[in-house]
């Protein structure tokens, strides 16, 4: 009984020493595969430098645009196509009316008035017209200038037979020479006064012209 309890007692000590050397070899194991893990970390850590590149800031998306909601619509109307057509007035047009146009009665005619009793006369000179202007009445600066021409005029006659005015009616081309005809024959002219139907004596007109010629000698 001693010898088995020893016995037995020899072989747990035995299984002990077993276990023991398992478990040490087994930690050694662990610690020197661990030990090398670890330096590997650190020198892994040493020799390796993080580089970190810039990233450019991501800017925040815009917000979503707010979308207008589409207008409401009316539906659409109905149309009755079965709607008769309106009914065709026919408007007759009446022909124009022809314009009335007066009647104008022509004027009465206006009486001739009567026939004078007596012709009625332009004034007459009297005596020779001839001498109321002649060449001894030249004037001396247009007959020293060579000047010469033929004055024509109309003279006023009134009722008394004298010359009431005088007006040249066509220039000799002197001033000088127009001037003294109106002036000769103004102060000499005489004449038988202009009468009318009833033979009254009224006033008139006479006309004629004086040549102006430097006498040769």
């Amino acid at each position: 009984m001693a010898y088995a309890d020893q016995e037995m007692s020899g072989n747990k000590i035995a299984a002990f020493v077993v276990v023991a050397l398992i478990h040490l070899v087994v930690g050694y194991a662990l610690i020197t595969g661990l030990a090398y893990e670890g330096f590997k970390q650190v020198m892994k850590k040493v020799t390796t430098v993080d580089i970190k590149k810039d990233e450019p800031k991501k800017e925040p998306p815009p917000p979503p645009k707010k979308v207008a909601a589409p207008p409401i619509v009316a539906p659409p109307v109905k149309i009755n196509v079965n709607v008769a057509p309106p009914p065709i007035t026919v408007v007759t047009t009446p022909p124009p009316v022809a314009p009335v146009v007066p009647v104008i009665a022509p004027p009465a005619p206006v009486p001739a008035p009567p026939p004078p009793r007596i012709q009625p006369k332009s004034p007459t000179p009297k005596g020779q017209p001839g001498n109321w202007a002649n060449s001894n009445d030249y004037p001396s600066g247009p007959l020293r200038r060579n000047e010469e021409g033929v004055t024509r005029f109309r003279v006023s006659v009134g009722p008394d037979g004298r010359v009431a005015s005088c007006e040249v009616t066509g220039s000799s081309g002197s001033s000088e020479l127009d001037s003294t005809t109106c002036s000769l024959i103004s102060r000499r002219g005489r004449f038988n006064p202009a009468t009318d139907g009833e033979g009254n004596a009224v006033s008139g007109s006479w006309t004629s012209s004086v040549r102006w010629q430097i006498p040769k000698d």
